[in-house]
């Protein structure tokens, strides 16, 4: 338990948003995507005063944050918790279900690219999102995974997670469902902010053709939720909980395989500051044009709640092969794009880029560089190689991406058409930047940073794997950064979040609302293969093994300094089980979230503790990996009548519900 104190400050006058001012003192982010390289415990709230009767939740929850708590499961694909409920059914308590919500009660399926956020105005109050998986089998294992993968609804009230999908997938006949306006057969990459009046906004990228072709649509759009008794409703409880509609914000060119124009890796954030801009919601994602570093940042916004948004501008005009946008609004309304910028032949800066608008996201001033660092990305190079027998039915729906041609890079490594020439076996990352901003500081512009990066002395792996260059690799580390938007300078860091020889730190989040930062990111310390010359949980004889726990640490003093981090997750994760691309690749996302409100704070990553260990039947022999990163899976041959006589083939898994597949999104609270 912590002690806490509440200390009533002031009441502030402005005329346009009265605010409640309070001190509490305690004494204690597998849709794959193009396969380029792109490269004090004091917590200060301004609450509006329609809102401080939920001053006492917020600070009960403070007042139960305990860094022990156990790791809880958001996707509850298991049967727990009811297993998987309609939208419809959680917001009017009428009863609605169907193949694919029946499918993902039971699916044991994959998750991952986790996002979660907290009610402002409830910290009880926590929803989350993934890619999810868990529908693909909804025509039964002998029809293969033909269903939709789409985002994922999660809703926590006190500890206990709700598992549903947003609207709008294939199959959904609900009520909701003509509310929707997504046009296409699958969706990803999620991102969730709330307003301060009970909204929340879920983003989404979304790309597979309904009518089953290569066509990959390539939108982005945001769903909307809100309390069903309105804005500002007393009952903070319902935050959040009833769908209202998904707008389209942009549609991509409907080109097949990814070509053409395709929008992706999305950003939102709304205004919860008071100000003239409160309210509005901000989007921002990457264009990409289909050739490799062709790519800008464009944003959209809305100011009537989410219902239509601006027509989108870019933001760079100056710069290409940028990626991973993130949004941040300061306490005053500014809002702050950032950016990754990866290097090109015209020897752009490889760092962050930023761009800052003082109009409420009705325009933006100059892109700049925040901060350069030395970069990194998974590579290898590809080897492909046939399975001894080809396969009759599909383990994964069409992800509408060749495979990479031998002797090309290829970004993550498996068996079969992955395979390749290191002999290793890895999932995709590469840095990845984030950035937020406390927006209930008035006294400041700061954005926060943070992003992975090379760190240390470049090294000969020996082998075709690299992170700078096949070949040559650098341990990889958590770097924070405090930029000070009113000067337009950095003026803390780079610095390490946590400075350690051992291990690889991938995929760091972090949040600010409320005068306490909150990081942390996927670490590999505990590896006991761990080499910097090598993938995550990889050894030198080319098995796998459990190597990643999420580390998680605190800042009392905007950034200055950072309490010794803590391990979050109870359990190791082997995140190269092969489970993705007819059970040949690893994947585990691109990002992990964190959200936080003062003291409280609640992260989310993508987990394996839950996955079969098994073996492959079309590998014969055994290859490298020893088994070690294969799934539990059924096949059997089957004899099929061609023109040519009877041919023999594999069958699909036809037990995907028996666990090789069953990867998850779990959660704590964090420091």
């Amino acid at each position: 338990m912590l002690d806490i104190f509440l200390l009533i400050v002031g009441v502030s006058d402005s005329p346009n948003s009265p605010k409640l001012q309070l001190v509490i003192a305690s004494s204690k982010k597998y849709m794959k995507t193009p396969r380029w390289f792109n490269r004090n415990r004091v917590s200060y709230l301004r609450i509006p005063a329609a809102v401080t009767l939920i001053a006492a939740a917020v600070v009960s929850a403070i007042a139960s944050f305990n860094p022990g708590s156990p790791n809880t499961r958001l996707t509850n694909d298991n049967g727990a918790n009811g297993g998987y409920v309609s939208a419809y059914t959680l917001a009017t308590g009428i009863p609605y279900t169907d193949q694919t919500l029946d499918e993902c009660t039971v699916s044991h399926g994959r998750q991952n690219e986790p996002a979660v956020a907290v009610d402002p105005r409830d910290t009880n109050v926590l929803l989350g999102s993934s890619n999810d998986y868990c529908g693909v089998y909804n025509r039964g294992a002998l029809a293969g995974a033909i269903g939709p993968i789409w985002l994922g609804y999660y809703r926590s009230l006190n500890g206990s997670w709700t598992s549903s999908l947003v609207p709008g997938y294939p199959d959904d006949t609900s009520p909701y469902a003509a509310l929707s306006q997504a046009r296409t057969s699958s969706a990803g990459d999620p991102v969730i902010a709330w307003d301060g009046h009970g909204r929340a906004f879920f983003g989404s990228e979304s790309s597979g053709d309904p009518a089953g072709t290569a066509k990959t649509f390539g939108d982005v759009f945001v769903a909307r939720y809100r309390n069903p008794g309105g804005a500002d409703a007393a009952d903070t409880t319902k935050d959040g909980l009833e769908y209202y509609g998904t707008t389209v914000i942009a549609k991509g060119s409907s080109a097949p395989n990814l070509l053409g124009k395709f929008h992706d890796k999305t950003s939102i954030e709304a205004d919860r500051t008071g100000g003239v801009c409160d309210g509005n919601v901000y989007f921002a994602w990457a264009r990409f044009s289909g050739n490799v570093g062709q790519s800008n940042i464009y944003v959209s916004r809305s100011t009537d709640h989410g219902v239509t948004f601006s027509n989108p501008q870019q933001l760079t005009s100056q710069v290409k092969n940028v990626q991973d946008p993130s949004i941040s609004v300061t306490g005053n309304g500014n809002v702050y794009v950032t950016w990754d910028e990866g290097p090109t032949n015209s020897n752009q800066t490889e760092g962050v880029g930023v761009v800052k608008s003082t109009d409420c996201g009705a325009t933006f001033g100059p892109e700049k560089v925040l901060v350069g660092y030395t970069g990194y990305a998974a590579q290898d190079v590809s080897t492909p190689q046939p399975i001894p027998m080809p396969q009759s039915q599909p383990d994964d729906p069409l992800f509408n991406e060749g495979t990479a041609a031998s002797g090309s890079l290829a970004s993550d490594c498996g068996d079969f058409a992955d395979a390749c020439q290191s002999g290793y076996t890895f999932f995709r990352r590469a840095t990845n930047t984030q950035a937020t901003a406390d927006q209930y500081d008035s006294n400041h512009e700061w954005i926060y940073v943070v992003y992975d990066a090379s760190k240390g002395p470049i090294l000969e792996t020996g082998t075709t794997y690299g992170t700078i260059s096949p070949g040559k690799a650098a341990q990889t580390a958590a770097y924070f950064v405090r930029y000070n938007g009113a000067t337009g300078a950095v003026d803390l860091g780079p610095t390490l979040l946590d400075d350690q020889a051992v291990g690889h730190q991938a995929f760091p989040d972090v949040s600010a609302d409320g005068g306490v930062l909150h990081a942390f990111w996927w670490d590999s310390r505990h590896d006991r293969c761990y080499s910097p010359i090598r993938p995550f949980g990889n050894c030198a004889n080319r098995t796998t093994m459990p190597s990643l726990d999420v580390f998680a640490t605190t800042s009392s003093n905007h950034g200055v300094s950072w309490t010794t981090p803590v391990k979050i997750t109870d359990r190791m994760s082997n995140g190269n089980f092969e489970q993705f691309d007819n059970r040949a690749v690893p994947f585990g996302g691109d990002y992990l979230t964190i959200t936080g409100v003062g003291s409280f704070a609640f992260g989310t990553w993508t987990d394996w503790r839950d996955t079969v260990h098994g073996t492959d039947p079309r590998e014969a022999p055994e290859d490298q990996d020893a088994a070690t990163s294969d799934v539990h899976q059924c096949r059997v041959v089957l004899t099929i009548q061609t023109k040519s006589g009877p041919v023999n083939t594999w069958s699909g898994d036809l037990c995907p519900h028996d666990g090789g597949i069953d990867q998850n999104i779990y959660g704590a609270v964090t420091p």
